[in-house]
């Protein structure tokens, strides 16, 4: 299953977020163990560094990154992904891009822990506790 992660649940992992960190730590241990595809659009990285710097500094952050870039796939974000973002008419963009990015790659879903921003989609959303159950 090839899945898009939301940032939220990215940062529940590295910044050992509780009570949401063992959700998604097994989630990208699925990642880790090949029983999942994990990606990741282009502009999570970004948002990733700048919340990462400011808990750990910027040679952890760089090591996160990097491990992050052996697992995952990177999606783009292009032109093309923000024009169908904007067209989509969704309330939080942010949320519209990473799902436009998902779609436009053919992913087949998302996982995020506010799956209620994720109304409109038009991808199997799943929270991370729905995703582990579907891996079992």
């Amino acid at each position: 299953m090839r899945i898009l992660f939301d940032t939220n649940v990215l940062l529940d992992a590295l910044l050992a977020r509780a009570p949401h960190q063992h959700n998604a730590v097994r989630l990208l241990d699925a990642v880790e163990t090949g029983r999942l595809e994990g990606c990741l659009a282009a502009t999570t990285l970004t948002t990733l560094a700048y919340f990462l710097e400011r808990a750990y500094g910027p040679a952890q952050t760089r090591d996160d990154l990097a491990h992050l870039l052996r697992r995952f796939e990177v999606l783009p974000v292009t032109r093309q992904t923000i024009e169908a973002a904007l067209g989509a008419g969704w309330k939080d963009f942010e949320d519209a891009v990473l799902h436009e990015a998902a779609r436009l790659a053919g992913a087949d879903g998302l996982v995020t822990r506010n799956a209620p921003d994720f109304r409109a989609a038009t991808l199997s959303v799943y929270t991370p506790a729905e995703l582990l159950a579907a891996l079992a």
